[in-house]
């Protein structure tokens, strides 16, 4: 991210008038490499096809601001590998982990990870550390620490469905569990921010919130992430959940959220009533069947009509309900960026 796209992204969230309507994608793996032409594999193993395929994206599209930039990660991998799990990967598509608790019982033997040395976390700082200069020669800087959030890992490490049935069953193993990932989570956070003096955000990414009531959202959610999203000062504190997001809506203030970027079946006018006129919102076309699916032509219509949808445009960061999917053309990211700018 560019200083000036850093400045433009603190206005928006300040509420300053800014120069047009500012426009921002959470970008990973799951586009990247094939809107690049190269392979999945080759994306995670190479760093200067890494580094070569962030550059595109941010030189091909100079109006967006991609969050967190330069994203250094290897799928739903990336923190589960820390805690032991066996990482499964293919040329073409995403990798994944498979689960190290098989029951309960199994979860005080979970190890807590060394965030230094644990898993493919150090190829992730050590891909940094040795692009930075890069980084910053093309104008960039690395602003965010990024990890997955308490509930999401709590899924990778032991599954879903047993999981969500140990929130009902066993709470006090829940609570054990999603304990020794939060304290994963910050240390985690806090070592990249001790490694890139300039990050001055937090992006956590956790869809498994969206999976529990009011009453397991306060209890298993509320206390977790704000003492992730409290482990560094930062300026952003952006959380994403493209799953169910009115449950935990009226909570992202006491968490110290003031970004949050949400799925597409909910307008934005809803998620505005719910979460209050000071969190910056980033959404909400639909991802997959517009922005993927749809012709420029209907990419550009469905974004005009969110934008002239909206009762109050203040602190919004127009975006898709979620991060960029795979198959998003340049053609409909210029679609996108068009309809945007037409509301200047």
């Amino acid at each position: 991210m560019t200083n000036i796209q850093w400045k433009e992204l603190l206005a928006v969230m300040d509420g300053q008038p800014v120069s047009g309507n500012s426009i921002g994608f959470i970008i990973d793996s799951p586009w990247i490499p094939g809107w690049c032409g190269v392979s999945t594999l080759d994306y995670y193993t190479s760093d200067e096809t890494w580094l070569k395929s962030n550059l595109k994206a941010i030189e091909a599209f100079p109006e967006i601001i991609f969050l967190p930039g330069f994203w250094s990660e290897y799928g739903m991998c990336t923190e589960p590998s820390a805690f032991g799990a066996r990482s499964v990967w293919y040329r073409e598509n995403l990798p994944h982990a498979e689960k190290i608790i098989h029951s309960s019982d199994d979860i005080a033997g979970v190890p807590q990870p060394n965030v230094e040395s644990d898993g493919l976390l150090p190829f992730m700082i050590n891909r940094l550390k040795n692009l930075e200069p890069r980084i910053i020669e093309s104008g960039h800087s690395i602003r965010f620490a990024v990890s997955r959030g308490p509930l999401n890992i709590a899924t990778f490490l032991m599954g879903t469905t047993e999981f969500m049935l140990l929130l009902a069953l066993e709470p006090g193993k829940a609570h054990e569990l999603l304990e020794k990932i939060t304290r994963f989570i910050c240390d985690w956070v806090s070592y990249q921010k001790e490694c890139f003096p300039t990050i001055d955000g937090i992006l956590l990414l956790d869809d498994i919130v969206g999976f529990v009531g009011e009453e397991e959202c306060r209890e298993f959610v509320v206390p977790y992430l704000k003492r992730a999203f409290e482990a560094i000062p930062a300026q952003v504190r952006f959380f994403h959940n493209d799953a169910f997001g009115l449950v935990c809506a009226p909570f992202l203030r006491a968490i110290g959220i003031n970004l949050f970027n949400f799925a597409f079946d909910h307008s934005i006018n809803q998620i505005r009533e719910l979460v209050g006129p000071e969190i910056t919102l980033l959404g909400n076309l639909a991802p997959r069947d517009i922005l993927a699916a749809g012709t420029p032509e209907e990419v550009y219509l469905a974004t005009s009509k969110m934008i002239t949808g909206v009762a109050d445009p203040k602190r919004i960061i127009w975006s898709c309900g979620g991060g960029i999917p795979q198959n998003v053309t340049t053609e409909n990211l210029n679609a996108f960026v068009a309809a945007v700018h037409r509301f200047d």
